[in-house]
């Protein structure tokens, strides 16, 4: 098979295309461990992990040609819904050293999971066992930070991300809302429901510079790109 051939679209985030195959992929910060079973490639000696976009918004939305991607080295991250820590652990990889992630979920079991997988390797990841739609409660352990990512499956996902942008976002942060349309209406056009969202984001100030859809990656989803001016 031939040498893999390395692209950088974003800071820290590559494509990688090796026999007639394109995969997205972030430089490991921890090489020689990897988080979900994830295929990595070595590339002039640095060890690069594939990032799968079908269980990823954010790698969806990157895949989908977006034009604007906040999360850069040295980033500071909020992340609500992390889950068990996936795509959390390729945002790990693009902040650095030098970025820090808080990584929020109300699941315990989920915490559990990003705990004993993710952040005990990683110092630059803080997991929080929170709810979103309360960000009061965990405002002591978060810093002012430059984004604000939300994977929410609520009915009411922009006021969750206004809410923690008007207590955590920087000015000149920007929001990057995952839009899930089923579960805001099981029956509304989910074009109609992402014009709702973003509304919502513009009538508290925050300006949406872009707003893309995440099929065929993820059904009914969207994502929302926006500026706190």
């Amino acid at each position: 098979m031939s040498a893999p051939q390395l692209d950088e679209v974003f800071p820290n985030i590559f494509k990688v295309r090796q026999g007639g195959v394109e995969y997205l992929a972030t430089r490991n910060l921890t090489p020689g461990r990897t988080f979900y079973g994830e295929p990595t490639f070595t590339i002039d000696g640095q060890e690069y992990r594939s990032w799968n976009p079908t269980r990823s918004k954010l790698a969806a939305a990157i895949m989908k040609g977006v034009a604007l991607q906040p999360i850069k080295p040295g980033s500071n991250v909020l992340y609500l819904g992390a889950a068990s820590g996936t795509t959390v652990s390729h945002v790990s990889d693009i902040v650095g050293d030098s970025g820090h992630v808080w990584a929020l979920d109300f699941s315990a079991r989920s915490l559990r999971d990003l705990l004993d997988k993710v952040s005990r390797y990683r110092v630059n990841v803080s997991p929080i066992m929170g709810d979103a739609r309360r960000p009061e409660e965990y405002a002591v352990l978060v810093s002012r930070v430059d984004v604000v990512f939300a994977d929410v499956a609520q009915p009411n996902q922009a006021e969750i991300m206004v809410k923690n942008a008007s207590l955590f976002l920087k000015r000149g942060g920007h929001a990057m809302l995952s839009i899930k349309s089923r579960s805001i209406d099981v029956v509304g056009r989910p074009s109609e429901i992402y014009r709702s969202q973003v509304e919502v984001l513009e009538g508290a100030g925050l300006r949406v510079s872009q707003l893309i859809s995440l099929e065929p990656y993820e059904k009914d989803h969207a994502m929302a790109i926006a500026e706190l001016a």
